[in-house]
């Protein structure tokens, strides 16, 4: 539908532009948890100017500045906005409770949705249910909170119905080895049994990129690759092990977010001496050669449970993993409620 059917003031006309981008982004989060930090600044720069433009509206609405309209309809709420969502997204993202584009996507919905927008189609006008909120972005975090609470749920009722009842139905589901180095999350299962947090698949696929070889070629011969001697003596760049656009089976790097650097593919090397230093035979499968070479923790892994996470994918021909919870998508799926409805945790609340 054009915007020339909808009618709205300039600021939040231009506010439906987050939708697309919010949308792209959680498509992102799916496919690679990976969002470059280039996407947001123009929506940070649209938001400031937003905030400003709405201020000037709403000084000039009524009769004198300081109106009624200004302090509650615009100071209050970005005021809310700024100084309670800001520093929570802030928190959550010091504590671990958030990614850095989950924080960041909220630090921008707090400058480009401070205060209540209003959009009339026709006879209908949306948010379809006002709330005493007028704190926009605020609105849009309990949705997404809800709607990430939801997900668990969701998980179960799709495991039920395959049939899958167990412990692990509510945090994720089954697939076939082959699917892993191209999907996000965490493996839950080791070889003697499920784990609530087992191996990183990006730090499975750091491992596999390190190394030059596919998962593929580990499951083949297992005993050979368990050998430290067969580590490559110049290992490949490890990268930051998120999903390639078009993955290989594990070699091939993804691209920077950047663009400016290209992946290389090595074939998985034959046994030889000239291993790196560290790797003794006491290093089944070198994973602590690896966690030494590598700069950083990927993601926190230790010797152990990379050893028992290679274990398990090249024993097992389905593996239990948990996708984790991509937050850009409950943000994407909050804002389009809060503009389409309103205030999901009132409108649940207004039932009783």
């Amino acid at each position: 539908m054009s915007l020339a059917f909808i009618s709205a003031t300039g600021p939040d006309l231009l506010r439906l532009l987050a939708l697309p981008v919010f949308a792209w982004t959680a498509v992102r989060d799916i496919k690679t948890r990976r969002v470059s930090s280039t996407v947001w600044i123009p929506l940070t720069v649209l938001g400031a100017i937003l905030l400003v433009w709405d201020g000037w509206l709403a000084w000039h609405a009524g009769a004198v500045g300081w109106s009624h309209q200004f302090i509650y309809e615009f100071v209050v709420p970005a005021t809310v906005s700024l100084g309670l969502v800001v520093p929570i997204a802030y928190l959550f993202w010091w504590f671990g409770g958030f990614g850095g584009a989950d924080a960041k996507a909220l630090l921008v919905l707090a400058l480009l949705f401070p205060t209540l927008p209003s959009y009339t189609i026709g006879s209908w006008s949306f948010p379809l249910v006002e709330t005493p909120i007028g704190t926009f972005s605020f609105t849009i975090l309990t949705n997404a909170v809800i709607v990430a609470l939801a997900i668990p749920l969701l998980l179960a009722i799709r495991n039920a119905a395959s049939g899958r009842i167990r412990r692990e139905m509510f945090l994720g589901w089954p697939i076939a080895w082959e699917r892993l180095p191209e999907t996000p999350g965490w493996l839950m299962e080791e070889p003697n049994g499920t784990t609530s947090r087992g191996l990183d698949l990006d730090a499975l696929r750091m491992y596999l990129r390190w190394r030059g070889c596919t998962l593929e070629k580990l499951r083949t011969d297992p005993e050979h690759y368990r050998d430290p001697a067969t580590l490559p003596a110049e290992p490949n760049p490890p990268t930051d092990g998120a999903v390639a656009v078009e993955t290989d089976g594990g070699v091939s790097a993804a691209a920077p977010e950047t663009g400016d650097g290209d992946a290389t593919e090595r074939s998985p090397p034959e046994p030889n001496e000239d291993v790196p230093s560290g790797a003794t035979t006491d290093d089944p499968w070198g994973a602590e050669s690896f966690l030494e070479d590598i700069e950083g923790t990927a993601y926190g892994t230790t010797p152990d449970q990379l050893r028992a996470g290679l274990e398990t994918i090249t024993t097992k021909e389905t593996v239990w993993i948990s996708p984790g919870t991509p937050f850009l998508v409950p943000i994407f799926l909050g804002m389009l409620l809060a503009v389409l409805y309103g205030d999901l945790l009132f409108g649940v609340l207004g039932l009783f």
